[in-house]
């Protein structure tokens, strides 16, 4: 993503605070990555979000960013020249046709406090009402952010400061050890094979429909299939995917990410996009692939894994997970406020 402007670039916040070199300003294209990436990794740190953002992750994200022009649609604050935080917007359509408004942002631990991240929110639910006022009134419209409820407890106050109320609750789960995996066989006539290049499309439609009857479910894009192809975790040889002959009936795509366990001197793996297609459910196919996978963790040389779950889940997932040894560890808050 190539810079369109470095000049002129001057974003006035009505509501800014008053603090010395401070300055507001657009996004100038891949010349802003380094310095985002430092932004995130003191964010992240600061508020023991577990994940690691790296200049590859940024880049390969920015290049297939869905209903979001970063140009238009992220404020990047600066102290003195130095980047201290940055918000951008993005908006995405249910399948039940609600149109969700959604930002989010990060502030270095040393600007906090000062009223800059709070002017960061205002701008951006101001260009989100600009967005939204260009779509149809046809259905539910709402502005959407998250936090984490313990951790990110300066964000949850300005959230709820602004009329965010909670609407879903996300665990970060873990299995602090490998040990004592439990037995779990595959149901008759499945088998778990290598996934080639050939299926690649194959595992991802499936995905896609198991995960049709969620909640939230929002139509994916032809860009977000190449942001998942291109993602520097997509790693398929360490993937279960279950195939009953040439269909696929569910799948556990496990990945390692190798500099977040350097950088929090861990060995973790992730067992995530748990599913099973429904012809398939309620014979155990899901405990099977995540033993398995587990087994596959340790077998590497991983000592722990995580994943995320809606609480909520209408298959059992939370269940299923705290019966194979996962606990949760965190727990991350979906807030919305009607939008007016």
């Amino acid at each position: 993503m190539n810079a369109r402007r470095t000049n002129n670039d001057i974003i006035r916040l009505p509501d800014a605070p008053d603090v010395p070199g401070l300055v507001f300003r657009r996004f100038r294209g891949e010349s802003d990555y380094p310095a985002m990436v430092e932004v995130l990794q003191g964010s992240k740190g600061a508020d023991q979000i577990d994940e690691v953002d790296t200049l590859e992750a940024v880049a390969s994200s920015y290049a297939h960013l869905v209903n979001s022009d970063p140009f238009q649609d992220m404020v990047i604050a600066e102290v003195h020249g130095q980047m201290v935080g940055y918000n951008r917007v993005m908006w995405r359509q249910e399948l039940d046709g609600k149109r969700l408004y959604i930002h989010f942002g990060f502030l270095v631990p040393e600007w906090r406090g000062r009223g800059i991240g709070g002017a960061m929110v205002r701008h951006s639910e101001r260009r989100l009402l600009q967005i939204a006022a260009g779509h149809p009134s046809d259905g539910p419209k709402f502005l959407q952010s998250n936090a984490y409820d313990k951790t990110q407890a300066g964000l949850v106050a300005l959230l709820e400061r602004a009329g965010y109320v909670p609407e879903r609750y996300f665990y970060d789960m873990l299995r602090p050890d490998l040990e004592n995996i439990p037995e779990a066989p595959m149901p008759p006539g499945l088998e778990v094979r290598p996934v080639g290049p050939e299926s690649y499309r194959a595992v991802w439609e499936a995905e896609v429909e198991a995960f049709r009857d969620h909640w939230g479910y929002i139509p994916p894009t032809e860009e977000d299939y190449l942001a998942w192809r291109e993602h520097p975790n997509f790693d398929p040889s360490l993937w279960k995917v279950a195939w009953d002959g040439d269909e696929v009936a569910g799948m556990v795509l496990n990945f390692i990410d190798h500099h977040e366990n350097a950088r929090r001197n861990r060995r973790r793996g992730y067992t995530e996009d748990i599913c099973v297609r429904r012809p398939w459910r309620g014979r155990g196919l899901a405990r099977s692939l995540i033993v398995q996978s587990l087994r596959m963790h340790k077998a590497l040389g991983m000592t722990e894994a995580a994943l995320g779950v809606d609480t909520q889940n209408p298959n059992g997932a939370l269940h299923l997970y705290q019966s194979v040894g996962f606990r949760p560890v965190k727990r991350q808050v979906l807030y919305r406020k009607p939008l007016v």
